[in-house]
Order: C-alpha cells, then structure tokens, then sequence
C-alpha cells in the first residue's frame, strides 16, 4: 500500500504471504482450544444466580444452550473475521479500516482489542491466585496476585518466544483435570435430577426465589459464552492470516471454536451434575460449601478428589500462566501499533497495575460481569463487520477514509444495548448477542441509506 491519505499504520502493514501458512491443526485449531481449556472459561458452566443455576432446567437443556451459543460464536463472531484475514493476510487493526475507517480503526478495533486485553489479565491473576493459595494457603492471595501480574507483563513483553513453546503442552493439564473428574462423577450423572437438585439450592439458599426458565438458560448460557468469546471471534483476523484457505479456516473454528466449546464446558456440565446425582458426592459437597450451593466447577474437586484438590488447582494455575502473558502479548502489540511513540513497558506496565488493582479488590473475580462487559464491546465490531463483508460480496473492500460513521454509529447502538444489564438499567437477555445484532442492523440501515464513507483507493487490495 503506497497512499498518502492513510496513516502509517496501514500502508505499512504487509499481508502475510501462503507460503508462511499452515494446516488448520497446526495453528489456529489447537490455539482457540487452549483458550476454550482454561478453567476460568469451563469452571462456571453450570454457574448462575439462580436456583439451581443453569442446570435448574435439566442437564439436556443446558447441553442443548452450549450448543447453540457455540455455534453462534463459530458462525457469527469467527467466521467472517476469520476469512478476511486468510484473504487478505492482514491483521484485525488493518481489515477493521473497511468498517471503522482508517483513523477510526486505530481506536476501534485497534486499541479497544489491547485495553480489554488487562479485563482478561485481571480475571486470571485473580482466579490463578487463588489456586496457587489453595495449595500454599501460608503465601497470601494478594501477594501472588502482585507476584502474578508483573510476572505475565514482563514475560508477555520479554519472554512470550519461550511461553509458546510450553504453551502447546500446558491445555493437557485441564484436559486431564476435566477427564478425572468426569470419570469420577459419571456415574451418578443418571441419577442427576433437576427438580430435587433446586429444591436442595432452595434449602441452602432460601434468600434466592428465583429459577431460570428454559430460555433464561439459554440466554444466560448465551451471554456467559459469547461474552468470554467476543475479542478471541474479532482476533479470528489474526488467526486466519495464518490459513491458506476456506477450509483451514472453516475446519479449525469448526474443531478449535466449536468443538472447544462443547467439550470443555460440557464436560463441566457433566461433572457438575454428575457429582449432585451421586449421594455420597453431593453430601460431600453440600459440607464443603458450609451452607451454600457448589455451583462452580472447580469448587467441587475438593468434594470430588479429596485431598488431591490443592495439587489440581496449583497445576491449573500453572497451566493459566500462558494465558496470562499472550493477554500481555497482545495488548503490547495493540500499543505498539496505535501508540507507536509510548514504550509498551509504560503502556503494558499502566495496564498491568489496573489488572493488578481490578484482582486485589475482587472485581476480577466477577468474571461472568467481565464478560459482558467485553461482549458488549466487541459484539457490535463482529457484528458490523459481518454485515460490512457481505454487503461488499465476500470481499475485503479496503479501508474506508477517517471515521467511517456507519461502523462508529453501529458500535455506539449495540455497546449501550450490551450495557444495560451491567448498570442494572434493563435486563437485555443474551445481551452480547443483542449488542451484536444491533450492531449489524444499524450498520446495514447507514449503509443503505449511504452514510459510509468512502473506500480510500490503495495499490493493493486482498482478494
């Protein structure tokens, strides 16, 4: 690209050529399921404030909303970020120029993608000290949570070539965890019965009235999975610079995104009922809550694997730690990029303190909050660029000059709509995939009536 009108930023970007590709399994298959193992995603799957949480309406049922909302996370977040990349061999910040424009890509999806990358920093260091304490309860939680956090930043600025390489082995850990426990509780997953299970949530828990019907579930299944999904879906741009072609694509969202999704969380579920439809399991549980309802996954391996519990927790921390510097990663490439002129260890080290901060006062530990947060960020990007790409027939149309207002004015619709839950205003069901939805539509209305602005001609376009 040789053009003056845009910034440097984008005429510097180089698409990244075939011959540098490869296989659907050897890259973005087995990375999206590393993502996908993480306990912090599968951990509370069958978790909701509501008696008998997302299992209140049958363990079949919610299998069935995990299905759905991975489906949705394949065909509506991933897929269309996914081709552009493999089309073009560019970057989410440079593809996202044909709905934002070219100085409004620099914000949206640029550095939004690098600021939301410390919410996820925050909810590892938070959830992975705890682990670690659970295990060496005489080290206290905050101190590993400081520890922790400038461990990820630096190792994610200095060190990441190190961390991939044991990257690929570390997702064993959890899938391991996930087998164990499944083995464990499979055999009372028959006597799992969900009437008698709220009515065991409502004796435990008589301040909670509430139950969630068969589409509070899927909604709430909709809003925890999407929301955990939304910025992974958009960064599918990155992924697919790394695929040769529709189908390395196709394939490794199908098994990375999808099956990912499926198989850990569902596991989950399975486990989870499994263990409150075997007495002797159940009983142990409702002692180790001391009067509440074990509802997360992870809380129940003490129950479930006894003494081994410390051990397990101590590995699956250990197994998050990649994730916690490719999130340090990836916010110091999004600085790099849109704040050129500010060292990342000023940028990623700002953002650190208030991952580290977000952890120390608990905020971080509300993770389903933190999802929706994301989901209403990034819903309406993923949402406005699909409709962007078939409005342009399948292609990549080029970067759009300054602030395109179609893309910013679609993302402003469906960012409010995906908030107003988390500031208690309304309670939109499902609302990533409202504010993703809400996004498309009002990106088609503007550019039907013709309010995008124009594509800025360039020497080169991806195909």
């Amino acid at each position: 690209m040789n053009t003056p009108e845009l910034p440097h930023y984008i005429t510097s970007a180089t698409p990244n050529p075939i011959n540098n590709r490869a296989p659907w399994y050897k890259n973005t298959a087995p990375t999206y399921a590393g993502i996908f193992l993480w306990f912090v995603f599968w951990q509370d799957a069958a978790n909701a404030p509501f008696l008998g949480g997302l299992l209140s309406q049958g363990l079949g049922w919610a299998l069935a909303c995990l299905v759905i909302s991975a489906l949705v996370c394949y065909f509506l977040f991933y897929l269309v970020p996914g081709m552009l990349g493999m089309k073009t061999g560019l970057p989410l910040y440079i593809v996202g120029t044909s709905t934002f424009g070219a100085k409004g890509g620099f914000f949206l999806p640029g550095f939004l993608m690098g600021v939301l990358q410390f919410g996820w920093l925050g909810v590892n260091i938070f959830f992975s000290s705890l682990a670690i304490h659970s295990m060496i309860p005489a080290l206290p939680a905050k101190l590993i949570m400081v520890v922790w956090g400038v461990l990820a930043a630096f190792v994610g600025l200095k060190g990441i070539q190190y961390v991939a390489k044991v990257a690929t082995y570390l997702p064993l850990i959890p899938l391991l965890v996930l087998i164990a426990l499944l083995a464990k509780t499979a055999g009372g997953i028959a006597g799992f019965d969900s009437l008698k299970f709220v009515e065991l949530h409502r004796s435990l828990a008589p301040s909670i009235h509430s139950t969630l019907g068969q589409f509070g579930v899927l909604a709430f299944m909709l809003t925890y999975v999407v929301g955990f999904f939304a910025t992974a879906g958009a960064a599918g741009a990155d992924f697919g610079t790394n695929s040769r072609d529709e189908t390395d694509v196709k394939r490794g969202g199908l098994f990375g995104i999808a099956g990912a999704i499926i198989f850990s969380a569902g596991i989950s579920l399975l486990v989870v009922a499994g263990a409150y439809g075997s007495p002797v399991i159940s009983s142990a549980a409702v002692v180790d809550g001391k009067g509440s309802l074990i509802l997360q996954t992870t809380g129940l391996i003490p129950s479930i694997l006894g003494s081994k519990a410390g051990l397990i927790m101590f590995l699956l921390a250990l197994s998050a730690f990649p994730t916690a510097c490719f999130s340090s990663f990836i916010a110091a490439n999004s600085f790099k990029t849109t704040l050129p002129r500010v060292s990342p260890f000023i940028s990623v080290g700002a953002g650190a303190a208030a991952s580290i901060i977000l952890a120390l006062t608990g905020l971080a530990g509300k993770a389903i909050v933190v999802f929706q947060i994301i989901g209403a960020s990034f819903g309406p990007i993923c949402g406005a660029m699909l409709v962007e790409y078939f409005l342009n027939k399948g292609q990549w149309s080029g970067p759009r000059s300054g602030f395109n207002p179609a893309g910013w004015a679609a993302w402003l619709a469906g960012f409010i709509i995906g908030i107003l839950p988390i500031i208690n205003i309304y309670p939109v069901p499902a609302a990533p995939l409202a504010a993703f939805i809400v996004g498309a539509l009002v990106y088609f209305i503007c550019a039907k009536v013709g309010v995008e602005s124009p594509v800025v001609k360039t020497d080169e376009r991806g195909s």
